[in-house]
């Protein structure tokens, strides 16, 4: 992808101070990328930790900000924000794009849980607001279902899901979730674990 798009700075994206606390450096960034594409009618969903903040979760935002768009859309949604005056890459992993806003990594992912992004799962993300700005946010089914899949023998970072988890039991179909992950060991292990620290029910109990 090409570099940053030049232009007056009053009127380009991310060049405003930081915040000087990092999970409002990521909101601000967040809520940039989303109103340029709201305003250019891309369909997009908000995903990762600030997804789970939306829901209710704590403000612990990690280190980046993470958009899913269908695959066919990923060109459209660069053009868009280089003209915005972000700059945006291609990694190495060929299922994301990466752009910079505020000094903030973004993320927008076409491929969530090993499966393209879809319009159905867009279509199930539901609206709310991100510190000021309303915007599609993935719906907590599909959120967590999504972390399980990350699962591998590889990373397995149990604590940095489990209190997800904890926050967004009440809003999950597990049942879905279990069908999703079928027989996968890693995510088995993790709702096993959940199970025994009581916060889901067994296979086949009620909660």
């Amino acid at each position: 992808m090409g570099g940053p798009v030049l232009g007056d700075p009053q009127h380009v994206v991310g060049t405003q101070e930081l915040p000087p606390d990092l999970n409002q450096a990521i909101l601000e960034a967040t809520k940039q990328v989303a109103a340029v594409l709201k305003r250019n009618d891309h369909d997009f969903a908000l995903a990762g930790s600030v997804a789970v903040y939306a829901h209710g979760g704590t403000g612990n935002l990690q280190h980046d900000a993470d958009f899913c768009i269908k695959p066919e859309d990923a060109e459209a949604v660069a053009a868009t924000l280089e003209e915005a005056g972000l700059a945006v890459y291609a990694p190495p992993e060929d299922w994301l794009l990466k752009a910079k806003c505020l000094g903030q990594d973004i993320d927008l992912i076409f491929e969530l849980a090993h499966q393209p992004v879809t319009a159905e799962l867009l279509g199930r993300a539901v609206e709310l607001p991100v510190d000021s700005v309303r915007m599609p946010v993935l719906a907590p089914t599909d959120l967590m279902r999504a972390l399980l899949a990350a699962f591998s023998e590889h990373h397995c970072d149990f604590g940095a899901v489990l209190p997800i988890a904890r926050q967004l039991r009440e809003m999950v179909d597990w049942q879905a979730v279990r069908d999703e992950c079928g027989d996968a060991p890693m995510p088995s292990a993790f709702l096993y674990l959940l199970e025994r620290l009581d916060v889901i029910a067994p296979r086949g109990g009620d909660r």
